[in-house]
C-alpha cells in the first residue's frame, strides 16, 4: 500500500488494462474496489478482423499500451483480459507479464492469475467453469486450467454466437442465467465465471444464493488480487453472503 499522500487513490493508485471495445471492466471494478482506491485505465490493442489473434496481440502490444501512461506513477496494474492467458498458456503469459513489470516498475496480475489465486485461498481444486466464449476458446480455457492443476467438473458456454469475441459485450444477465442452467455445478468446489467482457456482478450474487457454492468471475478476483498485492487487505470487508472472497461490493453494482 502506498505511504504517499495523494488527492485521490490513498489506498493504491491501479492501473487496468482493457480489450479496446470492452464496455464492462470499468464500471464492474468501480463497483469491486473499496473506497481509497483509485482506478486509471489504458487500453489493449490488437486485430480488429481475427479473434484469436487479437487477444494474442493484446499481450503482446502490452508494453505500447503501458507507456500511454507516461509519468502517472501506479502501484498496480491488472490486466484485463483472460482469453489472452488461455491462448498463450500460463508459463508465456508469466513471461510477458514479468518482463513487461520488469519493465515499468510495478508489478502486474492478469485476470487469470487473480483467478488462480482466488482459488488457491479458497482451497478449491474442482471446479464448475461458465464461458462466454467460442468453442476454440473454450477448450483453450479447459487446457490452461488443467495445465495449472485444476479438475474441471463441467463447463457450459453462454447461449450465443461468440465467434467474434466482440458479441461478448452484448451479453446480459438473464442471458447469463438462462445459459447457467446447463452447468453441472454440484460436484464442484467452486464456480468459475471466466471473461472480463462478460457482466458477472448480478449473477454472481444470484447464483451463489442458489448453489451456495463460492461464485468467482475474472473481475470479481482482478479486483480482489490487485488491492491484495497493493497491501491493501485491511480495505476488504469480511465476505457476506453472495458475496465471494470479501463483502460490501454488491449493494454498489451499478445500475
Amino acid at each position: 500500500m502506498s505511504d504517499v499522500v495523494r488527492e485521490y487513490g490513498n489506498g493504491a493508485v491501479l492501473g487496468v488494462a482493457v480489450p479496446q471495445a470492452n464496455p464492462v471492466v470499468e464500471p464492474e471494478l468501480a463497483a469491486l474496489l473499496p473506497a481509497g482506491f483509485s482506478m486509471l485505465v489504458t487500453r489493449l490493442q490488437g486485430s480488429r478482423t481475427d479473434s484469436r489473434q487479437r487477444l494474442i496481440d493484446y499481450l503482446g502490444n502490452l508494453p505500447a499500451s503501458l507507456e500511454t501512461y507516461d509519468s502517472a506513477k501506479l502501484d498496480v496494474l491488472g490486466y484485463a483480459c483472460t482469453g489472452s492467458s488461455y491462448l498463450v498458456g500460463a508459463d508465456e503469459e508469466r513471461r510477458a507479464l514479468d518482463a513487461a513489470s520488469a519493465r515499468f516498475g510495478y508489478p502486474i496480475i492478469s485476470s487469470a492469475q487473480a483467478l488462480r489465486r482466488a482459488l488457491d485461498h479458497l482451497g478449491a481444486k474442482r471446479v464448475a467453469l461458465f464461458a462466454p466464449y467460442p468453442p476454440f476458446l473454450v477448450e483453450a480455457s479447459k487446457h490452461y486450467w488443467k495445465a495449472v492443476g485444476l479438475d474441471i467438473a463441467d463447463c457450459a458456454s453462454v447461449s450465443l454466437d461468440t465467434s467474434d469475441t466482440r458479441d461478448i459485450y452484448g451479453i446480459t444477465t438473464p442471458l447469463v442465467m438462462s445459459s447457467f442452467s446447463r452447468l453441472r455445478w454440484q460436484d464442484a468446489d467452486a464456480i468459475m465465471f471466466t471473461g472480463t467482457g462478460m457482466p458477472t456482478l448480478r449473477a454472481l450474487v444470484e447464483v451463489s444464493s442458489m448453489t451456495g457454492k463460492p461464485v468467482l468471475s475474472s473481475n470479481l478476483c482482478l479486483a480482489w488480487a490487485m488491492v491484495r498485492e497493493a497491501g491493501g487487505a485491511a480495505y476488504l470487508a469480511p465476505e457476506r453472503v453472495g458475496e465471494p472472497l470479501y463483502g460490501g461490493w454488491a449493494a454498489r453494482i451499478p445500475v
